[in-house]
């Protein structure tokens, strides 16, 4: 990508109707340093650019000088996506530096790099002092259980962070529990994503008890954890006392029907949750049964994810005779089971018939 953002500046600067540009799209085109310097020249000055996606550009420390330079200045951006790009601890301290200045980035996407637990040091001390980041996207960066606990302490002096993401940062149990220990105190956290982090049984109990005393966060991702059945029953014992929670994605964790069993329980009295994801959790028909018993009484549960289980027509019928008499949940997902095309037909007509009822 030869000179990118020079030819960027000239167009900009020679027609009229692109001095409103809010959006620049520059994924995957290999800038350079230089490039990615005249990029961050040009951002300084602008005053109607709000979204920059810089994804997979391979910035390296150089590159990200320049951009917390501008970051510094700009008063217009509100979303940056820097994802896979490379960075790491060094790159990640200047664009920490940046955002202890900058006031108006809202959204910022670091997801798949390196920053590692020095990295992840650094931005959580930035977000002791920025005031308007909401959303921050950390996923896949080898984080760990010693960087969490930078992000722990953070979270006990930001008051403006919404959703935080720290998939497959393999944080474990103890992170988990430092992580847990500050949800019971956080008072603006609404989603939190967990997913693949080796939470485990363990993990699991921590973070249900914080949800007993949490009555902010709404969405919590914890897909592909080994939580198994046990871990689910704490989870269930929390949604008990829990009573704001309306997302639970708990795909992949081995609970079978046993888990199941569990989690229907608790939809029997659970009258917030909206959002339940099972896919991939070895739930049979007799898993499946007692799901569908649920259904019967509860009627606040619009979605239900049960693809890529093992589910025959036995525990389809289930879901179907469930469905004569559940008229909220609107959306059911039972793709990669063992059940018959006339079954999947079946399943369909009733949740649509859900959807027509629900409208106007």
């Amino acid at each position: 990508m030869t000179n990118v953002c020079q030819r960027f500046n000239s167009i900009v600067n020679s027609y009229g109707r692109y001095q409103t540009l809010t959006t620049l799209l520059l994924s995957r085109n290999e800038i350079e340093d230089d490039e990615e310097q005249h990029l961050a020249d040009e951002l300084i000055p602008h005053t109607t650019l709000t979204t920059v996606d810089l994804e997979s550009n391979q910035t390296i420390e150089v590159g990200a000088q320049h951009l917390a330079n501008a970051l510094k200045h700009n008063k217009t951006l509100t979303t940056l996506k820097l994802s896979v790009d490379e960075i790491e601890e060094d790159e990640a301290k200047h664009l920490a530096d940046a955002f202890k200045y900058n006031m108006t980035l809202t959204t910022l996407d670091l997801s798949d790099n390196k920053i590692g637990e020095v990295g992840a040091q650094h931005l959580a001390d930035a977000l002791k002092h920025n005031r308007t980041l909401t959303t921050l996207d950390l996923s896949d960066n080898k984080i760990g259980e010693v960087g969490i606990k930078y992000f722990v302490a953070a979270l006990k002096d930001n008051m403006t962070l919404t959703t935080l993401d720290l998939s497959t940062n393999q944080i474990r149990h103890v992170g988990t529990r430092h992580l847990a220990n500050a949800l019971k105190h956080n008072t603006t956290l609404t989603t939190l994503k967990l997913s693949q982090d080796g939470i485990g049984e363990v993990g699991a109990k921590d973070l249900a008890d914080a949800l007993k005393h949490n009555m902010i966060l709404t969405a919590l991702y914890l897909s592909g954890n080994e939580i198994g059945e046990v871990g689910v029953q704490y989870f269930v014992d929390a949604l008990k006392h829990n009573t704001t929670l309306t997302t639970l994605q708990f795909a992949a964790n081995l609970i079978g029907d046993v888990g199941a069993q569990h989690l229907a329980d608790a939809l029997q009295h659970n009258t917030t949750l909206t959002t339940l994801h099972l896919w991939r959790n070895q739930i049979g028909n007799v898993g499946v049964q007692y799901l569908a018993d649920s259904l019967q009484y509860n009627t606040t549960l619009t979605t239900l994810h049960l693809s890529e289980n093992r589910i025959q027509d036995v525990g389809a019928q289930y879901l179907a005779d469930a469905l004569e008499h559940n008229t909220t949940l609107t959306s059911l997902a039972l793709s990669y089971n063992e059940t018959s095309s006339g079954m999947n037909m079946e399943i369909s007509r009733l949740i649509e018939r859900n959807k027509r009822g629900r409208k106007p």
